[in-house]
């Protein structure tokens, strides 16, 4: 038996928590996998008349704080009231008795995933062009949201963000750093110093996705027309208040070609029809952003923390926890990445 699928009474449960919230299912509810394995399980809900996602962590496998299905819930709902494009929230179960772990229920919202270079290579230098400036005019609007006003005050600590980066991203490398040849440990070493004496100065505070690139939205294009606009951001997992030059930083450094070591295979985001680091900030600036100062200094903390998590991906892939593309070649991402991170200071 496939641990991933639901059962009929766990279907049943999930339905008797979406009427409990306002949502009642036509029929027995169906659903189909559409994501699992690394991340949350991604199920598509159908009654034959309605269709919904579910989100829930994997059933086995997983360690305490991450997969936040309600946590990443609570945000969407909160922006759900505000221009950021996201899919309309249904229900969340926070306890583990029904379905083998948490869930929650959003509206299915159509819209093309693009993750590959194959997939971005179906798309139009236009629908490129208007993507991109969809996606960085989103993520102007989401850092413009008064977190606040939309009841997440308490969703993250608001200041000091860069330093807690640093921190917790020092840390893990001293975990899964040790095998590292010398001249890639002392790269390490000096980009954490260099940043430990210089952290960028926050000068604004509000939601950051944290994950922020094109192949975690949902986008539309029309048909035959150069139009594209985003549908819906997804993955919430690693949003938080924070820093939202932080926020573009890491959007700009996910562009580095070392990005696909990490994936395993050519991504969209890392092609070259796309904006350099350079063109991204600006057309996130043009769309009424916040002012990105200490850039540089913020895209080299971003090259830190994306090395050190392909460096944890190897790490357990050298401990036999893992298999597949990526996890055999993110080991190879690390060097290159930080010394891009050295670079920028």
């Amino acid at each position: 038996m496939n641990e991933d699928l639901l059962t009929t009474a766990e279907l049943a449960a999930v339905a008797r928590v979406m009427t409990d919230a306002g949502t009642t299912p036509a029929g027995p509810l169906t659903a189909d996998l559409i994501s699992g394995g690394k991340s949350n399980l991604t199920f598509r809900l159908s009654d034959g008349d309605s269709t919904w996602v579910l989100r829930t962590p994997p059933r086995a496998g997983r360690t305490p704080s991450a997969h936040d299905v309600v946590r990443e819930y609570r945000v969407i709902d909160a922006l759900g009231v505000t221009p950021v494009p996201v899919a309309p929230t249904v229900a969340a179960y926070e306890k583990e008795d029904l379905i083998g772990g948490a869930f929650a229920v959003c509206d299915f919202v159509e819209g093309r995933t693009v993750q590959t270079a194959d997939q971005l290579a179906d798309l139009s230098d236009g629908q490129i062009t208007s993507a991109v400036d969809a996606l960085t005019e989103t993520l102007a609007a989401l850092h413009a949201v008064d977190h606040v006003a939309v009841g997440l005050e308490r969703f993250g600590r608001p200041d000091g963000y860069a330093a807690r980066q640093l921190k917790r991203w020092s840390g893990q490398w001293e975990i899964v750093g040790a095998h590292f040849a010398d001249d890639v440990r002392r790269a390490a070493d000096r980009l954490a110093g260099r940043l430990g004496e210089g952290l960028p100065v926050q000068h604004a505070t509000g939601i950051v996705h944290g994950d922020y690139r094109l192949d975690n939205t949902l986008i539309r294009t029309e048909e035959d027309g150069a139009e594209a606009t985003v549908a819906a951001v997804v993955d919430w997992e690693l949003s938080t208040i924070g820093d939202p030059v932080a926020d573009v930083a890491m959007m700009c450094t996910y562009r580095d070609p070392a990005f696909d070591l990490i994936i395993g295979s050519p991504c969209a985001w890392t092609s070259p029809r796309l904006p350099d680091p350079e063109g991204l900030a600006a057309s996130y600036e043009s769309a009424g952003g916040v002012p990105l100062r200490d850039f540089d200094a913020h895209l080299a903390l971003a090259h830190y923390k994306l090395a050190v998590i392909a460096a944890g991906i190897d790490h357990r892939y050298r401990a036999g926890a893992t298999h597949g593309a990526g996890f055999d070649t993110a080991g190879d991402a690390v060097g290159p990445l930080l010394q891009a991170g050295l670079r920028r200071l």
